[in-house]
């Protein structure tokens, strides 16, 4: 039976747009022989573009979650637990009690770990290329964080707040940052704290990006921007996030070795330019 063919059917009993709703969404259901959760943990991977063997890993569910999106297996009470942790799903909205489908949109992006040096003054950890790549599965190990560099700035700058370092990987960024400089963030605590179009280094779950930041009207979703038109922007999840840097300053060691006749102008030139450029960084 076609679903234009139900409105001429008996189950049809409606008198308001809800009721339409409902008894399609029930006609949905008797089709599939699906429960709602078993739906909409499929649709939740799929939004989450998990594959049934990646979103297993995540949920801690061995092999892979093909056996309950066939109803073959039930939701156990890991895996919601699981999903509440992970990507702050609300139950109910999983069982089809709630329309609510996150439990909660402020998302914590402090620093998991402090350092500080031997006089408890904060200390600047550098994560550099190589360490970025474990930095995600990493960012709570204290004894990973004892392995990296770390450095004081004593600039009335960099008091009273938490800073870290960041090597840029790739072009994305040109013309202001360029690949294996270093940008020096300031840890922001929550997403509504960020200022909006902001360079900031997002620590995600599976990777750390150095991208210009804008806000969305509602607040679960961020656009990453790169400065490099070449690269179209990215829109996340702010779910997605786990750490984020706003970044004030950068370090570059890129110093012409060969100056040859540069006039007194020209450096002052040069510096004016550099001023300019973290200037524009710090907007």
């Amino acid at each position: 039976m076609l679903l234009y063919e139900l409105f001429d059917s008996n189950i049809w009993n409606f008198s308001n747009k809800k009721e339409i709703i409902q008894n399609i969404f029930y006609f949905y259901h008797m089709k599939s022989d699906l429960s709602i959760e078993v739906i909409r943990f499929k649709e939740l991977r799929e939004t989450l573009n998990h594959t049934q063997q990646s979103f297993a890993e995540a949920l801690g569910v061995k092999n892979s979650t093909a056996d309950i999106e066939r109803g073959k297996s039930k939701i156990s009470g890991s895996v919601v637990a699981a999903l509440m942790d992970q990507f702050k799903v609300n139950p109910l909205w999983l069982y089809g009690k709630s329309n609510q489908k996150r439990i909660d949109t402020s998302v914590n992006t402090a620093p998991k770990v402090l350092t500080v040096d031997p006089d408890n003054n904060d200390a600047i950890v550098l994560v550099n290329v190589k360490a970025a790549a474990g930095y995600p599965h990493n960012v709570q190990d204290l004894d990973w964080y004892e392995e990296l560099p770390a450095f004081n700035l004593p600039l009335p700058e960099y008091r009273n707040a938490t800073y870290r370092g960041f090597q840029v990987e790739g072009d994305s960024m040109l013309p202001s940052l360029h690949p294996k400089e270093w940008v020096l963030g300031k840890a922001v605590e929550s997403i509504d704290m960020l200022d909006n179009h902001s360079i900031c280094v997002v620590v995600m779950h599976d990777s750390v990006l150095v991208k210009k930041v804008q806000k969305h009207d509602h607040e679960e979703k961020l656009s990453l921007i790169s400065l490099n038109p070449e690269y179209p922007p990215i829109t996340i999840d702010t779910f997605q996030i786990q750490e984020l840097w706003q970044v004030s300053s950068k370090l570059s060691f890129e110093i012409d070795k060969n100056p040859g006749d540069a006039t007194l102008v020209q450096i002052q030139n040069s510096i004016s330019e550099l001023k300019n450029e973290i200037n524009r960084l710090k907007q």
